[in-house]
């Protein structure tokens, strides 16, 4: 009987929806095939898990595949990172593959070495950032690897507190992002301020940048190396910034100075300055505020801007930026609309070389240091970016990843399933913070680890000393060509 009465239930359940299927005008499949309809629906939510799961191979998603991503993994919890039986690229047919040409005479590092060697395996950058135009609290980074810039907002209070404290343990610089300094990047890592268009924690009422506030901020934050402009990033490069107001809660409008229940937008550019020229007053303006390194990040799309940069810095020395950030355009942690992302803005390996080029031309190499960031967290890439002329690496989704995204592509949603993407305080309950913490930490050690001993397989001392003589580009229709002549 009791059985009975269930299964009446669901029937009546069922008539219900298909009742409300027949009559709404909302959704053509469900009006056409009431019920089963919704199983469209249910496969399109599931269908990432399902591809990602059940039907990609391990080399095959994007933007990290299975076996980078095992790759991550596995030196976050510092597990065997080993593979066996040889590679399972199809070398002889892969373009765009990159070969590092290891030496005959491998470098043999002193084992009472400061760098390049274990158990942290130290490798502070070759320049000391702020030192050509002596700044007053100029300062050689501890580590060439470090963590790019994340806004709280865009990651929950556990993520952001679990990359602070693991880069205080690994000994590297964390990014702010753009969206202020929160209580959650205080646990002893040392920051980038990142200043975005919207100017957060440096803002007036009206939007525009604030004197006051910027000094405030500044005082309040000892951890605070160095200030960084952002004047564009990869995943939305000339749109601005995005923070839907799914994610906004109380705190996150309080530190960012705006208004709760609706999107968060940074313009598309600043209002601080318009030009090159007016860039670089600026720049100078918060150095001689502080005492702290100033420089910029940005996307490349138009090369005008940079020419007009190192045309500027070259013509007046007493002007300048400290260090450069290049974002490539496969950069993601960023929401913006599919267009801009997949279309905007060059990737880091044709935008970068491009930048760098110009300030060779005009000789200014030596006056700043050059950051890449857009998917550099994987050694080989990191190597080639070393090869085009990088000084340090900063790494985004490779962080998340460490400390437990599963690239579930759900960041722009506010329903991030592990609690890194989202400030819900369910979904935030489930990430281990100290835990996550030293995971963090064990994947930028281990990769700096790899880039030394990459290094040491090429004859060199340290990462930044890598050319373009070290490594070799596969295409694979030139090869086959050559083998058929």
């Amino acid at each position: 009987m009791e059985f009975n009465y269930i299964l009446i239930g669901i029937l009546v359940f069922l008539l219900i929806i298909a009742i409300y299927d027949l009559i709404q005008n909302k959704h053509t499949v469900t009006r056409n095939f009431p019920i089963i309809g919704h199983l469209r629906f249910l496969l399109e939510k599931v269908g990432p898990e399902i591809r990602q799961y059940l039907i990609t191979d391990n080399d095959s998603e994007r933007p990290f595949s299975r076996d980078q991503r095992r790759m991550i993994y596995s030196t976050a919890k510092k597990q065997n990172t080993n593979f066996g039986f040889g590679t399972d690229q199809d070398l002889d047919n892969t373009s765009n593959y990159i070969i590092i040409k290891q030496s005959t005479f491998p470098f043999i590092p002193d084992k009472d070495s400061a760098t390049g060697v274990g158990p942290d395996w130290n490798l502070p950058s070759k320049k000391i950032i702020g030192e050509y135009r002596n700044r007053e609290k100029k300062f050689r980074p501890n580590s060439i690897f470090n963590i790019s810039g994340m806004s709280y907002g865009a990651l929950g209070p556990s993520a952001v507190t679990a990359l602070n404290k693991g880069a205080k343990i690994a000994g590297v610089m964390q990014s702010t992002g753009e969206g202020s300094i929160s209580p959650y990047h205080q646990n002893g890592g040392d920051l980038i301020w990142q200043i975005g268009t919207g100017y957060f924690g440096a803002r007036n009422l009206d939007g525009t940048f604030s004197e006051e506030k910027f000094l405030e901020t500044v005082g309040k934050n000892p951890t605070i190396k160095a200030i960084e402009i952002k004047l564009s990033q990869g995943a939305k490069a000339g749109l601005g910034g995005i923070l839907p107001a799914s994610k906004i809660t109380k705190e996150i409008a309080e530190i960012r100075g705006i208004k709760m229940g609706q999107d968060c937008h940074s313009p598309a550019r600043h209002s601080a300055f318009s030009n090159a020229d007016e860039m670089l007053d600026f720049v100078e303006r918060i150095s001689s505020l502080t005492g702290l390194p100033v420089g910029i990040k940005s996307a490349v799309g138009d090369i005008s801007f940079f020419q007009e940069l190192a045309f500027k810095m070259s013509q007046d020395p007493s002007r300048g930026i400290d260090f450069l950030t290049i974002d490539g355009g496969e950069g993601g942690t960023g929401a913006g609309p599919l267009t801009f992302t997949d279309h905007v803005s060059l990737p880091f390996m044709i935008g970068f070389p491009r930048v760098y080029n110009i300030f060779e031309e005009n000789d200014l190499i030596k006056d700043l240091t050059f950051i890449g960031s857009g998917r550099l967290g994987l050694p080989s890439r990191a190597v080639r970016a070393f090869t085009l002329g990088v000084d340090m690496i900063n790494v985004a989704r490779e962080s998340m990843l460490s400390i437990g995204c599963i690239q579930a592509l759900r960041c722009h949603t506010g329903h991030c399933p592990t609690g890194v993407a989202t400030s819900n305080h369910w979904l935030n309950r489930g990430l281990n913070i100290d835990r996550s913490a030293l995971r963090c930490a064990n994947y930028l050690i281990e990769m700096r680890q790899q880039l030394a001993t990459l290094s040491h397989a090429c004859g060199l001392a340290h990462p930044g000393e890598f050319t373009d003589k070290d490594i070799e580009i596969i295409n694979a229709q030139q090869n086959s060509a050559n083998r058929t002549e």
